[in-house]
């Protein structure tokens, strides 16, 4: 059964102004990658940041920015009924659908992603 890619087609447009960022088929649906900018570290190359799956978004978090997504009630990327990825959270619909919000939640997202 072929994806329906207009959720991610939509993601990726709330996400336009954020450079580099791209979508790559997996866990049957596309891991969001963006690219990072040589900076003071020397790091340079694409950090693994967001899960599309099933018309949702999952971002990576942390233990420090898991606590906005546990208090907004989002729930762990589970891919299957056995497996929870317990550092991709769902974003909140309200995000979703503000374009500064997403940036903000997503840049964070790349930031813990990042080496």
């Amino acid at each position: 059964m072929p994806l329906d890619e207009s959720f991610k087609d939509f993601v990726l447009d709330q996400l336009g102004a954020l450079d580099g960022v791209r979508a790559k088929r997996m866990f049957g649906g596309f891991g969001l990658y963006a690219h990072l900018r040589q900076g003071s570290s020397g790091q340079a190359g694409e950090v693994f940041f967001g899960i599309v799956s099933n018309d949702t978004l999952y971002l990576k978090t942390d233990e420090r920015t898991r606590v906005r997504y546990v208090e907004a009630g989002m729930k762990p990327f589970q891919p299957s009924p056995k497996q929870t990825l317990k550092n991709y959270y769902e974003a909140p619909a309200d995000v979703l659908e503000n374009p500064e919000a997403l940036l903000e939640w997503a840049s964070e997202a790349i930031e813990v992603a990042a080496p």
